[in-house]
């Protein structure tokens, strides 16, 4: 009878357990995402020096839209952004983020930022001056690595 006992109580336990796994995979809701810049760049409003960065989406503002740029270890907010949605017609399983190129000794302007498996994604609204300076310039698309780095396509 303990035999049995025991064999119910493992399936039970491995029931359980095989119901949670699903459960326990992160939850991509927030985007969280760590990237790393070699080079300052632009977000609406403020310059980001060369270094890692994560961004978030927020997930309690009821709009998918609002993105927040933490430090690495998320101990510094520097930016909580309104976004406008984008879309592109493939996911890919890469994070994307297209840049406006600017001119000579001015950081790229992040443009639109996709999270990998996602045909939405969120574009960065800047002001009309910024606006007016980066819609005429050259877009450059780049992928990130797994290691969350950012490299040129």
């Amino acid at each position: 009878m303990s035999i049995r006992k025991a064999f119910f109580s493992f399936f039970t336990l491995a029931l359980m357990l095989g119901a949670m796994l699903p459960m326990a995979k992160a939850d991509d809701g927030d985007q969280d995402t760590q990237l790393t810049f070699s080079q300052p760049v632009e977000i609406p409003g403020q310059i980001l020096p060369a270094g890692t960065y994560r961004f978030v989406v927020v997930d309690d503002s009821g709009s998918p839209d609002l993105v927040r740029i933490f430090s690495a270890d998320r101990t510094k907010l520097y930016a909580t952004l309104n976004t406008v949605p984008a879309s592109r017609r493939e996911a890919t399983d890469d994070i994307v983020i297209s840049f406006a190129e600017r001119a000579s000794g001015q950081p790229d302007a992040i443009r639109t930022w996709f999270y990998p498996g996602m045909l939405d994604g969120h574009e960065f609204m800047y002001g009309h001056q910024e606006e007016r300076e980066i819609s005429g310039d050259l877009k450059a698309v780049v992928t990130v690595t797994p290691s969350g780095i950012v490299s040129g396509d």
